[in-house]
């Protein structure tokens, strides 16, 4: 009897690894590219200022102002990545970038990751001048996992799988990606994007 009792727990782990297995694999299934690798920023184009570094895996800044930009343009997509700021950081995702040696919510959308920001409607959450937050989320202190989706005039963005902003805007349609250290220390990791076609 105890024999079959051990049969059955391993066959449970068993099982539970393999499901395991295939959560992991799900999360970084096909279509979707690596943009950093842990170990350099040779995938990136550097703008500006800010004193960008690979730290134990993680890419970080505490000088503003500077921007790394993707080699590649993108239009619809999906990205994800995770951003640690501290509540006075400025950070943020800009996307659809048209004029790339000097990026900007003048010439693409940003994801802003400000939670102290002058004018709040542009804070932590809100694409700036494009879509307001629809929630208040205080990013400081803390890895948040950020998600946008593009799709022709339609973009969405999610901070830790909260909807925090949605919008319908035709300014940009394709351009670089980029991470933004525009003030205070900023760290970013595991950023990969997925082309939508």
């Amino acid at each position: 009897m105890r024999t079959i009792a051990i049969v059955i727990a391993l066959l449970l782990v068993g099982a539970g690894a393999i499901t395991g297995v295939r959560g992991v694999a799900a999360q970084t299934a096909v279509g979707w590219t690596t943009l950093f690798n842990g170990k350099n920023l040779d995938n990136w184009e550097k703008t500006g200022n800010a004193n960008w570094r690979v730290v134990d895996g993680v890419i970080e800044a505490d000088m503003p102002r500077g921007f790394l930009l993707t080699k590649e343009s993108y239009g619809d997509f999906d990205l994800r990545a995770e951003i640690w700021v501290t509540s006075d950081s400025n950070g943020g995702v800009l996307f659809r970038i048209t004029k790339p040696e000097d990026p900007g919510i003048e010439n693409g959308y940003e994801l802003n990751i400000n939670d102290k920001r002058a004018d709040q409607t542009g804070r932590t959450g809100a694409i700036v001048n494009v879509a307001k937050p629809l929630v208040k989320y205080d990013a400081g202190g803390k890895w948040t996992t950020i998600e946008i989706s593009a799709r022709g005039p339609h973009i969405t963005a999610k901070l830790n799988g909260t909807l925090v902003a949605e919008a319908d805007d035709t300014k940009y349609a394709r351009g670089p990606v980029s991470l933004q250290a525009a003030g205070g220390l900023v760290r970013y990791r595991n950023v990969q994007i997925r082309p939508v076609t």
